[in-house]
This record gives structure tokens, sequence and C-alpha cells, in this order.
């Protein structure tokens, strides 16, 4: 494929999403912005973007589409509907899904958009609006190897480390099996801070030492920000920690995985104490 500057669409500006977009544009990119909400694209309003009335449009004046929306059902929407991507995109072109969705959407995704000569990349990120601003999500990736090297430089704008897995479906493997401990340790970081108070301990001075120590996780640090409780993280995040258990549960007993049980029983009572 050819390495010329990329033209790139950019769908869904979330607290995730919006950042992503911004670090695409100030790295140089041309770049075509549609969301439903329209009040998301006016941050954007004199940032050299442009924006698009359809996914379609914003399809046609791009080269690559990158997809940053909340669920399966949303990415089959902006992609396949009457006027979503693969009504746009060109021959050549290619669709970056940066959602966190089931590794057989992408899949099927993927083989819809072949027949159109279009590629597919699943390529879900890890480490919020924060890392978004900062260039360093961790961008899991699969998909043919050189579409891969196509979209790597647009990737790299917002993204480090990039990492390629393997076909079609591997990043979200990888993103659901981080979500997936990520919950457990929430639910372990939880119990922890709990039991040091019912032993008798500070819980904000447990909450300065056991982040300094060999404890030391990124779940362990938003619940001590949380004050030692599951309650602020699970309205902001539950339903989206509970989407990915719940794909991870499918993925494994459809291949017959039964060594998780540990693991996925963690998630489980973490989800559970979240009242999810």
């Amino acid at each position: 494929m050819s390495r010329a500057p990329v033209r790139v669409g950019f769908i869904g500006l979330g607290s995730q999403g919006a950042p992503m977009a911004r670090r695409i544009v100030e790295a140089g990119h041309e770049t075509t912005l549609w969301a439903r909400r329209r009040t998301t694209l006016a941050p954007f309003a004199d940032s050299g973007a442009r924006t698009a009335g359809s996914p379609a449009e914003l399809a046609t004046a791009s080269d690559l589409v990158c997809v940053c929306v909340v669920d399966d059902a949303d990415v089959e929407q902006v992609v396949t509907g009457p006027d979503g991507v693969l009504a746009g995109l060109r021959r050549g072109g290619v669709i970056a899904v940066h959602s966190t969705v089931h590794p057989d959407t992408c899949r099927r995704l993927e083989a819809l958009a072949r027949t159109s000569g279009v590629s597919v990349l699943d390529a879900p990120v890890s480490g919020g609006g924060r890392a978004a601003e900062q260039g360093t999500l961790v961008v899991m990736t699969g998909g043919d190897p050189q579409v891969f090297a196509y979209c790597r430089p647009v990737f790299d704008t917002y993204g480090d480390p990039v990492v390629h897995l393997g076909p079609t479906g591997s990043g979200q493997i990888a993103k659901i099996l981080n979500n997936l401990l990520f919950t457990a340790h929430l639910g372990l970081a939880a119990d922890a801070l709990g039991l040091g108070a019912t032993l008798g301990l500070d819980g904000t001075a447990l909450g300065r030492v056991l982040p300094r120590g060999s404890a030391a996780s990124f779940a362990l640090d938003r619940v001590t920000d949380a004050g030692g409780s599951l309650d602020r993280i699970a309205a902001h995040a539950g339903g989206l920690l509970a989407k990915d258990v719940r794909l991870f549960g499918e993925i494994a007993d459809r291949a017959g995985v039964r060594d998780a049980a540990a693991l996925r029983d963690a998630a489980l009572a973490a989800l559970a104490a979240m009242g999810r």
C-alpha cells in the first residue's frame, strides 16, 4: 500500500475518542469528523478538521476511517447502515474499529468489507482520555500486517505502544482479557483496602502505602482515588466492564476454555460488588 499522506475520518468523539481525533488533526493528517451529537463537534470548530453529514459522506473523503463508538450495535450501524461507512469508502480504504466489541463482529465486518475491496482492522485501545491526550494509549491491533503498517503512522499519533497481535479479532481478545483482569484487580483492591479498615488501619494511610509497594496496580490507584469504594467506578465504567466480562465469557465458552475460572470468578465478584 502507498505511503502517501493518509486522509482520516473519525467517528465517536467521546471522552477518549475526542482527544484521539485531536491528536490526528494536530499531527497534520487531513481529518473529517462525524458524530451523532453535533455538540461534540463544537470543540473542533477551529481545529482545521472538516465535518460530514453522515458516515458515508465522511468515508468518501477518507482513506482510513477510525470508529470509536460504544458497542457492537453502534459499530455495525455506523459501518453497514444505509448511510454508513461502507456506502462511501473507496476500494483500498480501511476501517479501524477502536471500540471494544466481540471479535466475531470484527471478523464479520471484515468479510463484508472485503467484498467491496475495503480492509478492516480491529484496534481497541486502553488507557482512557488522559492517555489519549498524552499519546500513550495502548493500541491492540488484529488484521492484515500490511494494512496495519499502512495505518500505523496514524495510530502512532495517539498510541504508545502500538502492537500487532495477529489476525482479525486478535486485538479484541487482548483488550477483553485486559478488561477482565482490570475488573478482577478492582475487586481485589477494594477488598484489600476494606480488610485494612477491618483490621484497624487508617484507610488514607493504607491508600498511600499500597500503591507504592509491590501491590501497586492501575486498578489499586483507581480504587484509592475513589476513597476505597467501587461506587464511583461503578457509576463511571461499571456497564462497560460488565459488557467486556460478558464478552469474555462468550469467547471462553465457545473456545472450550476451562482454566479461566479463578480470573472470571474474581471479575464477576467485582461486578457484583458494583451492583452489576
